[in-house]
């Protein structure tokens, strides 16, 4: 495809570079259900759950720019209250039973094969139950109701397709890497209640990227010569540097951050009912090196922007939320671009 000059990349009207939305899920199973190492050792799918739910940026590092509980890949402690007390006891209940039926190789189903489908199927799914619109897809691993549904398969859908072919190999490493850290030392972790740091700090690529470095960190100390390098063409890829200004001795850098769209309410359309999905909200972040948290304040078109302290006493950033366009579908629709944000150091 490469060759005959096609690419999985697109432009926005603005010039913003991104994906073209489509999907790069990875599946994983074995050549037949029976060798599915999810099957085989139910505790790998509950490590990588946990994993992932300890590690945000597994969720929004590779995915594309329509992130959130509405999304086609909501995490799944993402937009419903008590989803992580459940999977607690669904975790527990995956490893009760997995005892209770232990086999006496690794290469055997360890456990009665729907026992995780029951335990966490009704828990991997979208905010109206959707069991195929989740960041963990279980639909084709070993659901009782249809063959189709026994193919010992697990979908991870938080990844589109990037914009070179390379950046996809390094993907399936990733994977691959902790499958294997994993099956040979299962996770066993609390899962974290993160609040508001989910879709505050999460979202920023200051902290994405010491997160995912965190994960390249772990795949090297269990072995796997994963070099954290590798990662710099998706940080650069999803977090665009709009630009660089030394203001005395500090210096100013502004990247694109993500924001969670939302779905909005069902409308009526000359092909019938749609729901559109707001995208005239982004955010970008700042980051303030070098200047004294007593001497200056940053602002945004007059506003004091809340700066946030780093593992480094002299970074502060901080995310701001503006509306960059302003479509009659959409939340607030009255509320009119804030575009040109002009930045001042006071």
């Amino acid at each position: 495809a490469r060759l005959a000059r096609l690419s999985t990349e697109s432009f926005d009207v603005d010039g913003t570079h991104g994906g073209t939305g489509g999907g790069n899920h990875i599946t994983l199973g074995g050549v037949t259900p029976a060798r599915s190492p999810m099957l085989r050792r139910p505790d790998l799918l509950v490590s990588m759950l946990t994993y992932w739910q300890r590690h945000p940026a597994l969720s929004y590092l590779f995915a594309g720019r329509f992130v959130g509980p509405t999304s086609q890949a909501p995490r799944a402690d993402e937009g419903r209250e008590g989803a992580l007390y459940e999977l607690e006891i669904a975790f527990a209940e995956v490893a009760r039973l997995s005892a209770q039926t232990a086999g006496p190789t690794p290469y055997e189903i360890q456990s009665a094969p729907w026992h995780i489908d029951r335990a966490l199927r009704h828990l991997l799914t979208d905010l109206t139950g959707n069991t195929h619109r989740a960041e963990f897809c279980i639909d084709k691993l070993y659901s009782p109701d249809s063959a189709r549904g026994r193919l010992g398969l697990l979908e991870l859908r938080g990844f589109e397709m990037p914009p070179h072919f390379q950046m996809a190999m390094v993907q399936s490493l990733l994977v691959r890497g902790l499958v294997a850290m994993f099956w040979d030392k299962p996770l066993r972790a609390p899962l974290i209640r993160h609040g508001a740091n989910l879709h505050g700090r999460y979202l920023l690529p200051h902290f994405l990227m010491n997160d995912i470095a965190e994960v390249a960190a772990d795949l090297r100390a269990a072995g796997v010569d994963f070099d954290t390098a590798w990662l710099d063409p998706f940080t650069e890829f999803r977090f665009p540097r709009i630009g660089t200004a030394m203001i005395g001795e500090a210096e100013l850098e502004l990247r694109g951050a993500i924001e969670p769209w939302l779905t909005l309410g069902e409308q009526t359309t000359g092909q019938g009912t749609a729901r559109y999905v707001d995208s005239s909200v982004e955010r970008l972040q700042v980051r303030l090196v070098g200047a004294d948290r007593g001497r200056y304040v940053l602002t945004c078109n007059g506003m004091p922007v809340p700066l946030l302290a780093t593992d480094k006493s002299d970074v502060q950033v901080a995310g701001v939320r503006y509306r960059a366009w302003q479509p009659p579908n959409s939340l607030h629709p009255s509320i009119t671009v804030d575009a040109p944000l002009v930045f001042d150091l006071v």
